[in-house]
């Protein structure tokens, strides 16, 4: 039986003649572990989006203060729809009119190693801790390391709207009172950049393409408009 496809909310949300977002499908890592991507998201609210691969997909939650390096600070996490594998590298500016619209940076990526267990110790799937509402992993990124927990705490029944914690495990890696920086003045470990440089980056792309296109319509306008010589 195919696995179900669950990138279907994903792609009904979005216009991909609009936005540069990937349209993705599900597929697999092309490295030996799974990966995991932090980004930053200026959309209505500014926020973190928090994705671990599993099932060949990005699982999501939306952190609005980010994942802490305290394990003294519970971080509220709000899960999203599934997005697509390719998701991870974007970064640019989701245009208006567009779900999310706003900027988005890669504040961190890595890899990740499965530490969810059952009551009997033996480790099971990430897809399979998540369900159940607790999974456990390590994080190996170039900001984030060490262990970290996912904790589903509440479900309305009426909505299926879940919450959930993201907390940092109290290990080697762990360093109270640090915190998240200043999303507003962290950068990409892509590009260096921040939110305010891709964004201003990307207007300023939009004003050339513009004006590109007004003078290469002004050229043709003006090879119309040039009189026809008599030959007589």
């Amino acid at each position: 039986m195919a696995a179900k496809d669950t990138l279907t909310r994903y792609r009904r949300r979005r216009d991909f003649s609009r936005t540069s977002e990937p349209e993705g499908d599900r597929g697999r890592s092309s490295g030996d572990e799974p990966v995991f991507v932090v980004q930053i998201h200026d959309a209505g609210t500014l926020h973190f989006d928090f994705r671990l691969e599993a099932d060949g997909v990005l699982k999501s939650w939306a952190v609005p203060k980010g994942p802490s390096t305290d394990p003294h600070d519970k971080r509220f996490a709000t899960p999203t729809e599934d997005h697509p594998l390719d998701y991870r590298r974007f970064e640019g500016v989701i245009p208006g009119g567009e779900y999310g619209a706003g900027t988005v940076i890669v504040w961190d990526e890595g890899t990740y190693g499965n530490l969810s267990t059952d009551r009997s110790g033996h480790e099971i799937p990430l897809s399979e801790a998540l369900d159940q509402g607790h999974a456990s992993f390590r994080l190996d990124g170039h900001k984030l390391h060490g262990g970290y927990a996912l904790t589903r705490i509440r479900t309305d029944d009426s909505s299926g709207r879940e919450a959930w914690l993201l907390v940092k495990h109290a290990d080697a890696r762990a360093a109270s009172g640090h915190g998240t920086p200043d999303p507003r003045r962290a950068r990409s470990v892509r590009t260096g950049h921040t939110l305010r440089q891709v964004a201003t980056e990307a207007e300023e792309k939009a004003e050339e393409k513009a004006e590109e296109k007004a003078g290469s319509g002004a050229a043709r306008d003006g090879v119309r408009e040039q009189p026809v010589r008599s030959t007589r």
